[in-house]
Order: C-alpha cells, then sequence, then structure tokens
C-alpha cells in the first residue's frame, strides 16, 4: 500500500465529525441545522464548530433566517466542497483497492500468519 496516500486525505473533511455532515450534505441539496444536528447525536456547539471549519474552507455554505420568528439555520455544499468531498471519497476507496491488492503472503505475514489477528 501507499503510504504517501494517507497523506493527501484532506484534514478538514477527515475528521469524524465533519466526514459525517459533508456525507449528510452530499445526499442532499439542504439540511436545517437541527436535521444535522439530530442525526448525528451532536451538541449545538460541536455541530456550529465543524460548520464553522467547513464554511471557513469553502466546503459548505450557510445561510441564516427567521421562520415564525425563530432563528433558522441551514447547511449546503458548495460546487467546491462536493468536488472536494468527492475527491475525498474516492481516495479512500483508492486506499481501499491498495489494501486489497497487497499479495496475500504480506498481508499474511503481517497478520502472524492468521487470518484474524485475535485468534
Amino acid at each position: 500500500m501507499n503510504a504517501a496516500s494517507f497523506l493527501q486525505l484532506d484534514r478538514v473533511i477527515h475528521e469524524r465529525g465533519r466526514l459525517a455532515i459533508m456525507s449528510l450534505l452530499a445526499a442532499t441539496e439542504e439540511l436545517p441545522f437541527i436535521e444535522i444536528r439530530d442525526a448525528l447525536e451532536m451538541t449545538d456547539g460541536n455541530v456550529t464548530t465543524h460548520l464553522r471549519t467547513l464554511q471557513e474552507a469553502g466546503y459548505i455554505a450557510v445561510t441564516k433566517s427567521f421562520q415564525k420568528g425563530r432563528p433558522h439555520t441551514t447547511a449546503a455544499l458548495t460546487g467546491p466542497g462536493r468536488r472536494a468531498f468527492r475527491q475525498h471519497v474516492d481516495l479512500l476507496a483508492r486506499i481501499v483497492e491498495q489494501a486489497r491488492s497487497r499479495p496475500a503472503k504480506r498481508q499474511n505475514a503481517a497478520s502472524g500468519g492468521r487470518l484474524h489477528p485475535q485468534s
């Protein structure tokens, strides 16, 4: 496997919470803040922090408005965000494929000749 591939992973996207948010947003045009929060079981503060980081990177657009006198915040992927997410997912797929294509002998030796390291 090519270790350099791991260095190409987008650190902004790859963090667990941001990867989850990007995944949700990739599946739709736009999501309300509360749907993101509830779907990922995050605190308001965590969602806000991750959205801010993604917004600063230019990966998402955040829209704030009022509906029935209450604040309403939504997030959506930007064009560059959608491209960055697709590239990130494609890179992860290539890393997995590289791991699969490793010679069986090396894989077997790495696990001490066992199929399952815990066996």
